[in-house]
């Protein structure tokens, strides 16, 4: 007979959840009764040992600065991107640009200018030109729209957490014009790695993973009477293009670079469907650096 379903614990589920007070929120004890209950189930199911609890616990405590990077690891950023795909599908909302995962680095407040931004003038690396065009599903250039672009250094750091970059380095906003182009100039990204001896490093290890990130730019999209997009391209040829532990790769997200007269040229277009409301115009919430 299973613990988990006994009367004993499920009379214990409900307590431990408040089902039956009428404080607190319905949905927060709907969660908490669901997750702590599917983990008894799995303590007993895998017959956890009290010190493998207890390990896995100081584990999370000590991993805690690191969960933004262990949730992608895990899979569950590239889920949520799946969960949003069906239920698109489901709702007939179809077409444009795939999205993938955002990624714990974006800034607020990086500058913004119209057409076309230069990301970085001093930095090491090199140059690289990218552009593209926004439009909509029937090809028609998107005025107006605001292409926010954040990528890594060519050593894989990242402005504002790394402290040897300047201040929103590889970071800005393009607003397009009436053909819906952007363009930035800036230095070729390089791919990184979890940071070493780290705990993401340490449960990547035990899974027999690496912690790699291909070469990759990240896109925030947004334009009135749009749905935002957060997206992101990852350069075709770099070794971790296709084995991304973040699982952020998708095929029509793979993008060449073509070298020209010493400089990386590296053209995407952005792709936007229809608003359904409002709701559908906003990044999803979640905490975020300000600059």
């Amino acid at each position: 007979m299973s613990i988990t379903q006994s009367a004993e614990i499920q009379s214990l589920l409900d307590a431990i959840a408040g089902v039956k007070n009428d404080k607190g929120d319905p949905r927060t004890k709907e969660i908490v009764r669901r997750i702590v209950g599917d983990l008894f189930a799995t303590i007993e199911d895998l017959n956890i040992t009290e010190t493998e609890f207890w390990k896995a616990l100081h584990f999370m405590q000590a991993a805690a600065p690191e969960y933004v990077l262990i949730a992608p690891g895990l899979g569950f950023d590239h889920f949520h991107d799946v969960l949003m795909d069906a239920a698109d599908a489901e709702a007939g909302k179809t077409g444009g640009t795939p999205r993938t995962i955002e990624g714990p680095l974006y800034v607020e407040n990086a500058p913004v200018a119209d057409n076309e931004i230069t990301l970085v003038t001093d930095e090491e690396g090199t140059p690289m030109h990218l552009s593209g065009v926004v439009k909509d599903l029937d090809g028609k250039p998107i005025k107006g729209a605001v292409v926010e672009v954040w990528h890594a250094s060519k050593d894989g750091g990242y402005s504002h957490f790394d402290p040897s970059l300047k201040e929103f380095a590889f970071r800005g906003g393009i607003r397009t014009g009436d053909t819906g182009s952007y363009t930035a100039h800036s230095i070729m990204p390089s791919g990184y790695a979890a940071p070493p001896g780290g705990s993401t490093e340490g449960l990547l290890d035990q899974l027999g993973r690496h912690g790699n990130r291909p070469a990759h730019i990240h896109f925030f999209v947004s334009a009135p009477g749009y749905k935002h997009l957060t997206t992101q391209i990852n350069i075709a040829g770099d070794p971790f293009t296709y084995d991304d532990f973040a699982f952020g790769t998708r095929d029509e997200l793979v993008a060449e670079s073509n070298s020209v007269d010493g400089v990386e040229h590296v053209k995407f277009d952005l792709i936007m469907v229809k608003a359904s409301d409002a709701d559908d115009e906003q990044r999803a919430e979640r905490p975020r650096m300000v600059g």
